[in-house]
């Protein structure tokens, strides 16, 4: 008898649930990436208990059908990729195909769902992996997913669950770095059925802020804006009076999807670093866009982190529109802290180019060009940046 057996697909969701699904706001955010992808522009968010209870997310996207609907718990299925080449253009907000099934997997769910021009909406459930049959449903346009009792069995995730409170503030906050990107979208927020939040999609970005961090974040920010042919950045930062102790006030977006990234940590780091006392963190809301082959979102099932082509184009470019924005309003380094000094003509291209030429030449190549200092081959590229902090 073989010792190596093929797992059973309940098993199989349960394993990909222990990284996609870490807690009630993990569901959210999955759930909520989905209607935007379906391009919804109501979401309402119903929290019971911190999650723990009720999750229910509900949408007037375009919905599915009932051939989506037989296999929207399955495993891998997914309407936003179909073949290999379709990973280095990702354009959606989820691509794996992997949520709704780890969900099914831990909780007791169900899909009601109508398309856009049916008149016949369709029901599924699906408990710890079991899956019913679909049968039809009364319903309106979009679609409302529903989750109770998480985590019910997996007793060990569900004793490391946090209080009511901490879990509801951790879906607060996904909610809102979701929100801050998508002003065109209604969103409601609902807890132990009281209304946390309500906000019209005829708000803009700055009366988002507003909403979410009150007026004397909002009337202290700067406005942020570079573009170039590769990259366009923009957003508010925050005057150098205005500091965290840590990083949880930067909010960093890469096409519209939020994001915790090394390279731009470091970055606004190594910028505000003549400005600040040691131990604080910027405030910032900064949003990039590109040509999604110039990134790689595929790097973790949260889909936080990126892998960025040239990480130097990041870097250059943020670091020096948040230096001129700094300088424009008047803000001069602290005492002790020397402006850096100028550089030569031409210095930023010939380190760029630099840098381009060292990662794209290959261990072995006999190509020629500069190396830069403190650089080995198969390093990665220079010392990293300390990962930033998430609590």
């Amino acid at each position: 008898m073989p010792r190596i057996k093929l797992l059973p697909t309940v098993v199989i969701n349960k394993i990909a649930a222990g990284e996609v699904i870490e807690r009630p706001a993990s569901v959210v955010k999955e759930l909520v990436e989905n209607s935007i992808d379906a391009e919804a522009t109501e979401i309402t968010i119903e929290i019971e208990e911190g999650g723990r209870k009720l999750i229910r997310v509900t949408d007037n996207g375009y919905g599915m059908d009932r051939e989506d609907m037989e296999l929207a718990f399955r495993s891998h299925s997914t309407s936003k990729l179909a073949q290999p080449e379709d990973l280095m253009h990702i354009t959606t907000m989820g691509f794996r195909g992997e949520a709704l099934p780890s969900i099914g997997a831990v909780s007791h769910a169900s899909i009601v769902s109508r398309a856009r021009g049916s008149d016949t909406g369709y029901e599924v459930e699906i408990s710890g992996g079991g899956l019913d049959e679909v049968r039809r449903k009364g319903c309106a346009q979009g679609t409302c997913v529903t989750v109770r009792n998480l985590f019910f069995n997996t007793p060990v995730r569900l004793k490391f669950m946090r209080g009511e409170s901490a879990e509801m503030s951790r879906v607060t906050d996904i909610v809102t770095r979701i929100a801050l990107a998508h002003c065109h979208i209604r969103f409601e927020l609902i807890h132990n059925r009281r209304r946390v939040f309500l906000l019209l999609d005829s708000e803009g970005l700055a009366d988002r802020i507003r909403t979410f961090f009150g007026a004397d974040v909002a009337d202290a920010l700067l406005p942020l804006e570079s573009h170039t042919h590769k990259l366009n950045v923009s957003g508010y930062i925050a005057p150098p009076s205005l500091t965290r102790r840590d990083t949880r006030m930067q909010y960093i977006y890469l096409n519209s999807r939020p994001i915790r990234d090394r390279v731009v940590f470091g970055t606004l780091k190594s910028a505000y670093a003549d400005y600040l006392m040691g131990g604080r963190s910027s405030v910032v809301f900064i949003f990039m866009d590109m040509d999604p082959r110039e990134f790689d979102v595929n790097v973790h099932p949260a889909k936080a982190e990126v892998r960025f082509r040239d990480p130097s184009l990041i870097r250059n470019q943020l670091f020096a529109s948040v230096r001129d924005v700094l300088a424009s309003a008047g803000h001069a380094p602290l005492a002790g802290h020397a402006p850096a000094p100028a550089a030569p003509d031409g210095y930023r291209e010939r380190v760029t180019q630099s840098v381009r030429d060292f990662f794209s030449r290959r261990e072995g190549d006999d190509a020629q060009g500069p190396t830069l200092p403190g650089l080995t081959r198969g390093s990665g590229g220079p010392e990293g940046f300390p990962p930033p902090s998430t609590e």
